[in-house]
């Protein structure tokens, strides 16, 4: 009976949304996982549940027009996606990257729903962005930049409405200036943002939390697996904010980071990846993660980015951009002895690398609940500034690493419930869907 009504779910969502394979792969991931739940309470078909779930409430495009430094006006193209707000405002990241489109922006926001149920927090699921490419940008450009998307964006968001935060290309940065035109436009200052500076608002522990959930979340895996992160080899893809605090926090913990990446391609360095060089080149300088061997001359670079899961490794981190690790790659590092796989970027493995993980015994993490951490922290944010507060370092870290604990706690106990032991991904999605749609049932046809 469910698998029916899932296959004719799916078929909407694929005629409904065409050209947008990012967005169909997301649904089809929730919906295969959430059948067990759908034979045990039929009342959802009846209530055209699913029906509901997978089509946004609200999807708001948007043109920004800016003018450079040379005075050249140049039209790019604004998004936000309200795709559900049963268990509380819409929330998540605006992302600023060339990839940007519509179906990008639903496949974020969809897992958003899922991911934001999982903290245990009242957010609902969202994202936005828009096609901007930041690199090479000077700081005033992306300033009239931002301001020109507040422009629009600030009719439909609020600090009990919809509260976006960073993503991919966006940062405090484009926080600050997208929050000082909204505070111009409003005339109001409130929490209408997260990721904000710490001197207007903002919460300690916000830069570090994807990264260190990450962590606290595959750290829990390894307990499951007798075993933990000391003495262990990790690769790390990507090198932006989620990378490098996912590395700090796992060298802290006693494991060796042995490769990197950014979208050119990747070092390895057999002594550690050096921590505090990455952050020189990419937090101070802006530069390609290449420039690493200026420092670390002993490291060697490849250009193909892809090629980072060829090194041989005990943990690995997928930390880049969505479907960067394919049933190729997984079979690779299954080969070379991996033991587990945290996804600290959105969907970066393909569902054909998940399954072969799974079968292989391999301690999976799905990212909505293994990057959670950033989200969490972004809630917690929220709980500050309403009480107009600020919690110290040590408060803030010890309440993500609470939730990221629960989280892994919530889908190993949903995924044991439901026949699937061990499989974190099925976990997860039934765990956050039960929530949400407990919510929806009981709010009627909204």
């Amino acid at each position: 009976m469910s698998q029916e009504y899932v296959e004719r779910v799916f078929e909407i969502v694929k005629k409904r949304n065409p050209g947008e394979p990012e967005f169909h792969q997301a649904v089809y991931e929730v919906l295969q996982s959430i059948k067990p739940v759908l034979d045990k309470h039929p009342e959802y078909e009846q209530a055209s549940l699913l029906e509901r779930l997978v089509e946004p409430e609200r999807q708001v495009i948007f043109r920004v027009p800016w003018q450079d430094d040379q005075g050249r006006i140049h039209v790019n193209r604004g998004f936000r996606v309200q795709f559900n707000s049963a268990i509380g405002p819409y929330k998540g990241g605006i992302r600023f990257h060339p990839s940007v489109y519509l179906g990008i922006i639903k496949f974020l926001a969809f897992e958003q729903i899922f991911k934001n149920s999982l903290t245990g927090l009242m957010m609902g699921g969202a994202k936005g962005g828009s096609d901007f490419d930041p690199k090479g940008k000077s700081d005033s450009e992306i300033m009239r930049f931002c301001q020109s998307f507040m422009n629009e964006l600030f009719r439909h968001i609020g600090e009990d409405t919809d509260v976006p935060a960073g993503d991919i290309g966006v940062g405090g940065r484009e926080i600050g200036f997208m929050f000082g035109q909204w505070k111009r436009l409003t005339n109001r200052f409130t929490g209408v943002l997260t990721g904000k500076g710490l001197s207007y608002g903002g919460s300690l522990v916000r830069t570090q939390a994807t990264g260190y959930g990450l962590i606290y979340f595959v750290d829990e895996m390894l307990k499951d697996r007798k075993t933990s992160f000391e003495g262990k080899t990790v690769v790390i893809s990507g090198s932006g904010n989620v990378a490098i605090y996912a590395h700090e926090k796992a060298s802290q913990l006693g494991a060796k980071v042995v490769a990197m990446s950014d979208s050119n391609g990747f070092i390895f360095d057999k002594d550690g990846v050096d921590l505090q060089v990455i952050k020189q080149i990419k937090e101070v300088e802006y530069k390609r993660i290449k420039e690493y061997l200026n420092y670390k001359p002993s490291a060697t670079y490849q250009e193909d980015c892809f090629g980072i899961w060829n090194v041989p490794c005990d943990i690995a981190l997928p930390c880049a951009t969505q479907n960067e690790l394919d049933g190729n790659a997984a079979e690779t590092l299954i080969k070379n002895g991996v033991i587990a796989v945290g996804e600290g970027a959105n969907m970066p493995c393909t569902i054909e690398a998940i399954e072969k993980f799974v079968e292989a015994g391999v301690s999976f993490g799905p990212a909505k609940a293994a990057n959670a951490g950033g989200v969490a922290t972004s809630g917690l944010e929220m709980a500050q500034n309403s009480q107009r507060e600020m919690w110290p370092f040590e408060e803030v870290d010890r309440k993500l690493h609470r939730i990221m604990v629960d989280i892994y706690s919530t889908a190993k106990n949903a995924a044991e419930e439901y026949g699937a032991p061990g499989n974190l991904v099925v976990g997860a999605n039934i765990a956050g869907f039960q929530k949400v749609a407990q919510a929806m049932m009981a709010q009627g046809l909204v």
